[in-house]
């Protein structure tokens, strides 16, 4: 005879379900320099920077009069070549997810774009930083050339000047990263950043009705002295002003189109 268990199964409550945790924003980061690495465009444009710093090293050091062969002088000159070309890194790392393609992958495993977009501005930030503290060593190792060749050798900057140079390494890539993020078309973005901030300074040195805005608006204006001296207050107004307009302006509008873009 088989006997039958009638007996009602107890059901115990489903344990929830574990949620994982968020990538940590440190990692996210790191994974965002690697990325401006890692390609071709990248790894060239890193290279390049290098050899156009030390090139203009060694321009000063043999086209330039002795008294002129300064720590200040090497470090100013060489900022010229991060400025110029850095903020085309910081396109990249905003267009590279849609022109790639891999925005998909991307927003998959991080679904928080905005934490996505934070690292791509930490990122590029770091690398503007870690340029600038790259100029001052190839500034340091110069002006001792420079002085053991009969080059004046004096070390004499104020920290002001060495940190607002800080400030427009990072504020030349945060503005390419905001084209990058607004366009999101990387012939169109390089363009952009170059080209409309030139044809503003050309339309305001030219028409003269637009020279006092000029002096608020031109980027290319209020950040010059950021390398000369230590800045005014009124200085440090139009340079907010022109940042407001070419960095904060376009990277909100980019941010706000990068969160509701259709992943395809």
């Amino acid at each position: 005879m088989t006997a039958v268990d009638t007996r009602t199964p107890s059901i115990s409550p489903t344990a929830p379900a574990h949620r994982a945790a968020p990538i940590p924003i440190g990692r996210l980061i790191g994974v965002e320099l690697r990325k401006l690495a890692d390609t071709r465009a990248g790894m060239w444009l890193l290279i390049i920077i290098g050899l156009a710093s030390v090139a203009t090293g060694l321009i000063q050091l043999f086209a330039t009069p002795d008294d002129s062969q300064t720590f200040a002088a090497y470090f100013g000159f060489a900022q010229l070549p991060a400025g110029i070309l850095l903020p085309v890194l910081g396109i990249l790392s905003m267009t590279s997810e849609w022109s790639q393609r891999t925005a998909l992958t991307t927003f998959t495993l991080v679904p928080q774009r905005g934490r996505v977009l934070a690292a791509k501005l930490l990122a590029a930030a770091a690398i503007a930083v870690v340029a600038a503290a790259c100029t001052v060593a190839f500034a340091a190792v110069f002006n001792l050339i420079g002085s053991g060749l009969g080059g004046d050798g004096s070390w004499s900057i104020g920290w002001q000047v060495v940190a607002q140079c800080v400030l427009m390494q990072v504020l030349y890539v945060l503005m390419g990263s905001a084209f990058g993020a607004l366009l999101m078309n990387t012939p169109v973005a390089i363009v952009g950043f170059f080209a409309l901030p030139m044809v503003w300074t050309i339309l305001g040195s030219v028409i003269t009705s637009l020279q006092k805005a000029s002096a608020w608006l031109d980027i290319n204006t209020t950040t010059g002295p950021l390398t000369e001296h230590a800045l005014t207050g009124g200085e440090w107004s139009r340079l907010g002003v022109s940042a407001a307009v070419w960095v904060l302006v376009p990277l909100v509008a980019g941010a706000f189109r990068m969160l509701r873009r259709e992943v395809s």
